[in-house]
């Protein structure tokens, strides 16, 4: 999954779904890469990276499956995967760290 990222990394409507709700969330994962990014030695941030991210990912397959989505396992698979990598960072956050989170 790759989008042309805005440089300040900040929230635009060129990455708005059909789902408020989502995007909410998305908004509130952008908001913490970008305050890890400010802020690259907190580890605090790193954590609420993490719960924000989950919280948004157990939202996100709850509306798959309800929806019968035919690859949910795989993207859960990926989602997984995702948080695993946000797991193992470690304050500070170095500038490749960053970019990956930013161009997921």
């Amino acid at each position: 999954m790759s989008y042309e990222i805005p440089e300040p990394y900040v929230w635009d409507d060129s990455f708005r779904t059909t789902y408020d709700n989502i995007d909410t969330e998305h908004k509130a994962i952008f908001e913490c890469i970008f305050n890890c990014a400010k802020d690259p030695k907190s580890a605090a941030l790193i954590t609420k990276l993490y719960d924000v991210t989950a919280d948004h990912f157990t939202d996100e397959e709850g509306m798959m499956v309800k929806a019968k989505y035919e690859d949910v396992t795989n993207h859960k698979q990926i989602h997984k995967d995702f948080l695993a990598k946000i797991k193992s960072l470690k304050a500070p956050l170095d500038d490749a760290s960053l970019a990956w989170a930013k161009q997921w």
